[in-house]
């Protein structure tokens, strides 16, 4: 800046800045390539990104929110897309991929109006009254389904699986997760509600997708603690106990100085006296099983085995709760406190061996709150893949049981949304009315991504669905496998209301934000070790903090 002919520094040296037109540029190009980089992943036929970090570790997937954390990207406009595909899996588990597609399209729009000198505010508040109105008709035009009919749940969760390279196992996975919800949803005040954490997902490399099993209780992957304890225990009473079995230490830093070997004797025969009061003290409540959250000392160990009681240490502390929901088992802090009515009931407690590693099996629950699936595949890559799908099923399926409501899928709302929203531009009044406009076209970019992705003429799939949306069909979608129209209902192709709802909503707020930004000011990133310049903040730590 200068004043009366005397340059006056506001920023440090170094620190460069964008403005006005340049800026919005820079933003919107560097989020429209974030979009770019996942739309080859949307829908059934879309295809797999392999990720290989600096440590050469792989991972293979056409899950958005896993493709996005997974790239580290440097850029804060593009940090923003990121976020958004992060929000709509917490939100709802699926659906990221079409939420950063249509935030990635709203930009591209919006690009186009600044263009034609149409001021940033005006577009913003085009793009609000737009978003609002996509949601008013999709809640209207959103079909009514019961939480207990398992058939249609079947449904949506089949749809979430496709294209997650397990296509082949979709019905029996989908199968399992529907199961898994319903165990564990529960009714308050005449609606369900599910806790998604109830349900663990626990992985193991071997055997195929097909060996995928539901358990009605807990699978832990740890061993039993002893060989000399027994490896299957029925009607197990289950003790769950915070503290560590091992003799006291004291708080603070002490030292206890011995000088015979009787009184080590008389110490470490009082060690071995508290430890067997422990026991003792499992024994009288009754419990046949234990599994401590810390660590078991090897003698408790040798007592343990002694009296028959299968043991299991250093649980983690999400599986504890998980235990304590799935037995009905109380988590004890102190041993002292142990009493019959803490302990929990399972009908089968047992220690096998899956894929040459031993894991904990806890099975047969009365009523199980929290339950298991046991996703098993060929290779590491299969699995991990294989949870995500589970993890995007479960999501959408307590999406439907909490607020019974489904769409079509296929790119039907889209292309409803996109003909319906014209017809509400058109009574908007002042230049909110291009931008609302522009919203309807960008809603375009899903069936047309589809159609793309499936090798499909993209502007014949796009005049094909327009026509069926005109003459009322508002369940026409695109079959990708045939090229046909068809009702997506019909062909069993249906998603979560609050999937398309949240995509929307978020996509909106991206662009929104990226758009009210018109100067980027951005301190350079300095060269560690330079004595005397302070912070090595720059402009991507401080966003990220934000």
């Amino acid at each position: 800046m200068v004043m009366g002919g005397q340059p006056i520094l506001i920023l440090k040296e170094g620190t460069t800045r964008t403005r006005g037109r340049d800026a919005q540029s820079s933003n919107i190009l560097a989020a429209r390539a974030v979009a770019e980089a996942i739309r080859s992943t949307l829908g059934p036929r879309g295809m797999d990104k392999m990720l290989v970090d600096s440590l050469g570790d792989v991972v293979i997937t056409n899950d958005g929110a896993t493709i996005l954390k997974e790239i580290d990207i440097q850029h804060p406009a593009a940090k923003m897309i990121v976020e958004v595909a992060k929000t709509q899996d917490e939100e709802v588990g699926d659906g990221t991929t079409t939420a950063v597609v249509l935030a990635g399209e709203l930009l591209k729009k919006a690009e186009e109006l600044l263009d034609q000198e149409i001021h940033p505010t005006v577009i913003t508040k085009g793009y609000k009254l737009a978003s609002d109105k996509a949601v008013e008709i999709l809640e209207n035009s959103a079909i009514s389904v019961s939480s207990e009919d398992k058939e249609k749940l079947k449904v949506v969760a089949s749809t979430a699986l496709t294209g997650k390279g397990v296509e082949y196992a979709k019905d029996r996975i989908a199968e399992l997760v529907v199961d898994a919800v319903l165990a564990v949803a529960e009714k308050v005040e005449g609606k369900y509600k599910v806790d998604v954490d109830t349900i663990k997902v626990e992985k193991k490399t071997g055997g195929s997708v097909e060996d995928t099993q539901l358990i009605r209780g807990i699978v832990i992957d740890k061993e039993v603690v002893h060989p000399g304890m027994p490896k299957r225990v029925e009607n197990a009473r289950i003790a769950l106990i915070k503290s560590e079995l091992e003799p006291k230490k004291t708080e603070t830093d002490a030292e206890i100085q011995i000088t015979s070997p009787e009184q080590l004797k008389a110490f470490l025969d009082e060690e071995e006296r508290i430890l067997k009061e422990m026991v003792e003290k499992i024994k009288e409540s009754g419990a046949n099983v234990v599994f401590c959250q810390k660590g078991i000392d090897d003698l408790a160990q040798h007592y343990l085995a002694k009296a028959g009681i299968l043991a299991v240490r250093r649980v983690k502390e999400s599986d504890m709760k998980k235990l304590s929901r799935a037995t009905g088992a109380k988590i004890v802090t102190s041993i002292e406190d142990l009493t019959a009515d803490d302990l929990g009931k399972a009908g089968l407690v047992e220690e096998r061996k899956i894929a040459g590693d031993e894991m904990i099996f806890v099975e047969d629950c009365e009523n199980p709150k929290s339950i298991t699936i046991l996703a098993r595949g060929g290779t590491e890559h299969v699995v991990d893949e294989l949870e995500r799908g589970i993890n995007d099923a479960i999501r959408v399926v307590q999406a439907v049981v909490e607020d019974e409501k489904i769409l079509p899928g296929g790119g039907a709302p889209e292309i409803e949304l996109s003909l319906r929203l014209r017809e509400f531009a058109s009574t908007l009044s002042g230049r909110e009315q291009l931008a609302a406009e522009a919203f309807a076209e960008a809603m375009e970019i899903i069936p047309k991504t589809l159609a793309e992705n499936a090798g499909l003429d993209p502007i014949d799939a796009i005049v094909d669905l327009k026509a069926a949306h005109e003459r009322g069909d508002k369940s026409a979608g695109l079959n990708v496998f045939t090229g046909e129209v068809v009702d997506m209902v019909k062909e069993g192709v249906i998603e979560p209301l609050r999937s398309k709802v949240q995509a929307i909503r978020s996509a909106t707020e991206a662009a929104v934000m990226i758009l009210r930004i018109d100067d980027v000011i951005a301190a350079t990133t300095e060269e560690k070790g330079k004595e005397g310049k302070g912070g090595e903040e720059d402009f991507e730590t401080s966003s990220d903090e934000d």
